[in-house]
C-alpha cells in the first residue's frame, strides 16, 4: 500500500514566472520542508525516488523545475544566469516559509546547489541548512566541457525516437547501467511539430545572450564569497567518481565551511543521486535528522 502522496504545486518567481513543482507527503504528520533542486538541464523527476524517500520518513519534500526547465516557465528575454536561478530559489523558499511557519532545507545538484548557494548568501537566513550534491565553487573546467558539450550536442537537431535519445545517454554515460524502461527519459525530452524529440529546456540556457554561461565567472565568485559567509549546518555530497568535483576541490570548500559534513559516494558520477540513491537518500535523511527539531 502507497503511503507517500503526491501532489502538483506551483511557485512565482522572480520575474513573475510560474515555476512548477510537486510536493510529496507521507502517512505520518508532515514534518519539516526540505526543497530539492535540479541540476542544468533535468527537471523535478529527477527527485523521485529521494522525495518518496524523505517523505516516507516524516518530512514534505517539495520538488520544483527551474526556470526554463521541465514544465516551467521558459522566461521572457532568456535570463538563465546564476543570479536568477538564485533569484527563483529566494522566492520559492521565502514562500515555503510564509505556509509552513519555518525556513526549509534545500538540497542542491550542480545548478540547484550553486542556485541555492547564492540565494542563502544574499539572503542570509534563507535556509534552515543546505546539502550540496556534487557541486563547489571551483569546479573542474574539463568536466564542465564535457557536460554542457554533451547538452548542446543535440539540442538543435534533437533526436528521432526516444531510444535514439537513449542511446546517446548510454555513450555519453557508459559506466552507468542503462534503465530498463525509457519512461524516466521521456520526462526530459518534447516531442515537437516536426516529430523530432529534443530536451526539455529552453536553448537559451546555453546559447542566448543571458545563457548560464553569460556571467558564469563572476557568478562562481560570489558563491565562493557566499560560501566563505554560511552559518548554517551544510553538508558537501561529492560523486566518488565525479567528472566536476575533484578531492582537492571538495577540500579547498571544506577550508571555506570547516563545519561542512562530507560524504563520498562510491560508485556515483557527477549525477549521484540517479547514480546511488540509496546511499544518497540515506546521507541526506541522516544530515536532516541531525538537525532536531524546526
Amino acid at each position: 500500500m502507497k503511503t507517500v502522496r503526491r501532489d502538483e504545486v506551483r511557485f512565482t518567481g522572480a520575474h513573475g514566472n510560474t515555476i512548477a513543482g510537486d510536493v510529496y507527503r507521507g502517512a505520518r504528520e508532515a514534518g519539516a520542508p526540505v526543497l530539492l533542486v535540479h541540476g542544468g538541464g533535468q527537471t523535478r523527476y529527477s527527485w523521485a525516488a529521494t522525495a518518496e524517500r524523505l517523505a516516507d520518513d516524516g518530512m514534505t519534500a517539495f520538488v520544483i523545475d527551474q526556470r526554463g526547465h521541465g514544465e516551467s516557465d521558459w522566461v521572457e528575454g532568456g535570463f538563465y544566469r546564476f543570479r536568477d536561478y538564485a533569484s527563483d530559489i529566494t522566492a520559492v523558499a521565502q514562500s515555503i516559509r510564509r505556509h509552513d511557519g519555518v525556513r526549509p532545507v534545500a538540497i542542491g545538484a550542480s545548478l540547484g546547489g550553486i542556485a541555492s548557494t547564492l540565494a542563502q548568501g544574499a539572503q542570509g537566513d534563507l535556509l534552515r541548512a543546505l546539502v550540496l550534491v556534487d557541486i563547489v565553487p571551483r569546479m573542474d573546467p574539463d568536466g564542465v566541457n564535457r557536460i554542457t558539450g554533451f547538452m548542446a550536442d543535440r539540442m538543435e537537431e534533437g533526436f528521432g525516437s526516444i531510444e535514439e535519445a537513449a542511446e546517446a545517454v548510454a555513450a555519453y554515460l557508459p559506466n552507468r547501467k542503462r534503465p530498463r524502461s525509457t519512461e524516466g527519459l521521456r520526462k526530459n525530452l518534447r516531442l515537437h511539430s516536426d516529430g523530432r524529440y529534443r530536451w526539455h529546456w529552453d536553448p537559451r540556457f546555453l546559447s542566448g545572450e543571458h545563457s548560464v554561461g553569460s556571467t558564469a565567472e563572476a557568478d562562481m565568485r560570489r558563491m565562493e564569497e557566499a560560501a566563505g559567509d554560511l552559518r548554517l549546518p551544510v553538508m558537501l555530497v561529492r560523486g566518488g567518481s565525479s567528472e566536476l568535483v575533484s578531492e582537492e576541490s571538495a577540500r579547498h570548500f571544506m577550508e571555506l565551511v570547516p563545519h561542512t559534513r562530507f560524504c563520498d559516494v562510491s560508485g556515483a558520477g557527477h549525477m549521484v543521486a540517479g547514480d546511488r540513491n540509496d546511499i544518497f537518500a540515506d546521507a541526506a535523511i541522516e544530515f536532516i535528522r541531525s538537525l532536531g527539531e524546526a
